[in-house]
């Protein structure tokens, strides 16, 4: 008797959990449906952030001649026995020359569409602050204030798209130097 007791208990028991687990899964099912039915915003966030990181990369990748020539010219300003060599200013020209090019060449993710505008203009001022570098430098007294102003405004253009889509105004010069 006891065990023919225990039987039905456990049966009832058992009946009962997946009554209820069927009850769940149709609220589950209900909820995803009406999720799928509606439309999703796209989220332009994790797109920006990797477009932000791929343009400091491929920044980082080929300025490496003009970071140790500006490093070096910082140097020189404070202590005169600091020499900067006519090799120095070359390969810095060269390098700022190919960060230019590179970043003529980029394109605006799909995702970004709404951006697209405002990023390329972004993108076209900082090209155009490396191509001054890279003009100045070939100069026998270079000033990298146009240059510098022109990489400024560029930065300010890309916080603005970071700040429109509720993200931190990010510091480019602060990754490229």
């Amino acid at each position: 008797m006891k065990k023919i007791l225990m039987v039905a208990t456990a049966l009832t028991v058992a009946i009962g959990l997946s009554a209820c687990s069927s009850k769940d899964t149709a609220k589950t099912d209900n909820k995803e449906t009406k999720e799928a039915a509606a439309p999703k915003e796209t989220d332009v966030k994790k797109p920006l952030v990797k477009f932000y990181m791929d343009l400091g990369q491929e920044i980082n990748d080929r300025d490496v001649d003009l970071n140790t020539y500006e490093t070096k010219a910082a140097k020189a300003a404070a202590d005169p026995t600091v020499k900067i060599t006519p090799e120095m200013k070359t390969k810095a020209s060269t390098a700022s020359a190919a960060v230019a090019a590179e970043l003529n060449k980029i394109q605006i993710p799909a995702e970004l569409k709404d951006q697209k505008s405002d990023l390329e203009a972004a993108v076209k001022d900082i090209a155009a602050s490396y191509q001054m570098k890279a003009d100045e430098l070939k100069k026998d007294s270079p000033s990298m204030d146009a240059a510098n102003a022109s990489f400024t405004k560029g930065q300010d253009e890309l916080g603005k798209v970071f700040e429109s889509v509720k993200l931190l105004k990010p510091d480019l010069s602060k990754q490229v130097n």
